[in-house]
């Protein structure tokens, strides 16, 4: 019996693991302290694709550079978040390229996929500002105070003390 419960205690913990996956790496194949990312991921040979960088938490300061196989190399100044590079027209329908963005030192990269055929107008680009906005600086623990920080404790002991006491209690039911 003990067995299923650590069993089951061990799949709910890598569950939550799991989905706490940081979103760096989801986003990318190399994880780096800036995040990148090419939009969109498939594009069609002489399409334009929009290089995104985020410098919201102070990963990448300095310009950035982004180079592939399959357009020219772009360097992002550092007071802008985005550039717009144009795929070459020969590049291979179906091949996955490799677009490494390189600042302060560190590098990363991620794939971009040619589809097939020749795009017959501009490509759609997303609009993304050069800067968002910061909402919610100040942490977690922005505006707490002690008395707030001490009732949440005394709720949480309080409930880890009611479920071991009704889990300890035996009942006459049973005659255990």
């Amino acid at each position: 019996m003990r067995a299923i419960r650590v069993a089951s205690a061990a799949l709910l913990g890598m569950t939550a693991l799991t989905f706490s996956a940081p979103a760096a790496v989801a986003k990318s194949d190399t994880i780096t302290p800036f995040g990148f990312s090419v939009l969109p991921s498939t594009i069609a040979a002489g399409g334009q694709v929009t290089l995104l960088l985020e410098r919201d938490h102070g990963g990448c300061k300095g310009s950035a550079t982004v180079t592939s196989a399959v357009f020219d190399t772009i360097t992002i100044p550092s007071h802008k978040s985005q550039a717009v590079a144009v795929v070459d027209w020969d590049a291979r329908p179906g091949a996955v390229y490799r677009v490494t963005f390189t600042c302060d030192g560190v590098s990363g990269s991620t794939g971009l996929t040619i589809a097939g055929g020749r795009p017959v107008g501009p490509t759609p680009v997303p609009l993304n500002p050069d800067r968002g906005v910061h909402a919610g600086e100040g942490g977690s623990l922005a505006g707490f105070d002690l008395k707030e920080l001490g009732i949440g404790a005394l709720l949480i002991t309080g409930s880890v003390g009611a479920a071991y006491h009704f889990a300890r209690r035996r009942t006459g039911e049973d005659g255990t």
